[in-house]
């Protein structure tokens, strides 16, 4: 059965819950035979873990998951230990994966939304969905989603590939930007291809959107090709841009992302 997203707890946590326990952006997994697991009800009790500020995501094959915060005096040893989530791509089992982005989606709203920001009041959550409210001025938050555009841009059997300053590895990508108010998402596409390497699009086409929760992005993708100008970078943003053909690809982002998607799209239709 797959992940079911809910608000609502069951009445009671039950043993065979799942935890996804964050402490500094990191989360709590237990290292077993080279892979990774959340922790489980009874892995809380091994290690005297309090969580703080419990939030209910929904239920994995009838497990009920929870996401937490631990506090700096939580006690951790072998074989636990705290992994930042990109980290743990590849070491968890993919829907464990995107419940632990929601869990650190939603402990990142949690943790920025304690107070009203319109009177300064504490905020509690709602009974009938997943907000805060203010019971003071009644002001109500929901969880925060970042909409940015994501593309993939063909020349002449060739794609357009880049490498960021905010990677952390060497891999290149497809071109990526936050949506700015006041701009629908194709304009976006362009502005941001046109400030990052400074060249022009045409035949822009909806590809496909996939929650990067890494704390709250939507990532909505698309096609497009070339349509003039030279690649000019912007070295605030960009280190290296080129056009890279099927056979002939750099480094590139694990199968877990749209980005990776765009380019197997890519790698695919490359004679279209």
């Amino acid at each position: 059965m797959p992940f079911i997203s809910c608000f609502k707890p069951p009445p009671k946590v039950v043993e065979t819950a799942l935890w996804f326990l964050f402490h500094a952006r990191k989360l709590l997994v237990k290292s077993e035979d080279g892979m990774d697991v959340v922790l489980q009800s009874p892995d809380l009790e091994t290690l005297s873990l309090a969580p703080l500020q419990r939030q209910y995501l929904g239920s994995l094959d009838d497990q009920p998951c929870y996401a937490a915060e631990l506090s700096d005096e939580a006690s951790i040893s072998d074989p636990f230990v705290f992994k930042g989530l990109r980290d743990l791509f590849g070491r968890l089992e993919e829907d464990i994966i995107w419940i632990a982005g929601l869990a650190n989606h939603l402990v990142h709203w949690n943790q920025n939304h304690q107070y009203c920001g319109k009177c300064g009041s504490l905020t509690k959550n709602r009974a009938d969905e997943r907000a805060k409210f203010c019971p003071k001025c009644g002001w109500i938050n929901y969880p925060r989603l970042s909409p940015a555009m994501i593309v993939a841009v063909r020349k002449d059997h060739r794609i357009l590939l880049a490498h960021s300053q905010r990677f952390s590895g060497k891999f290149y990508s497809v071109l990526a930007g936050f949506v700015e108010p006041g701009e629908t998402l194709e304009e976006c596409v362009e502005r941001e291809v046109r400030e990052e390497v400074g060249i022009a699009l045409k035949n822009i086409r909806y590809f496909g959107s996939q929650p990067w929760p890494f704390p709250d992005s939507l990532m909505i993708a698309f096609t497009a090709e070339y349509a003039g100008g030279d690649i000019k970078i912007d070295t605030s943003e960009i280190t290296d841009a080129g056009w890279f053909s099927a056979d002939s690809l750099p480094p590139i982002p694990p199968k877990i992302s749209i980005a990776r998607r765009l380019i197997d799209w890519f790698s695919e239709n490359k004679q279209d």
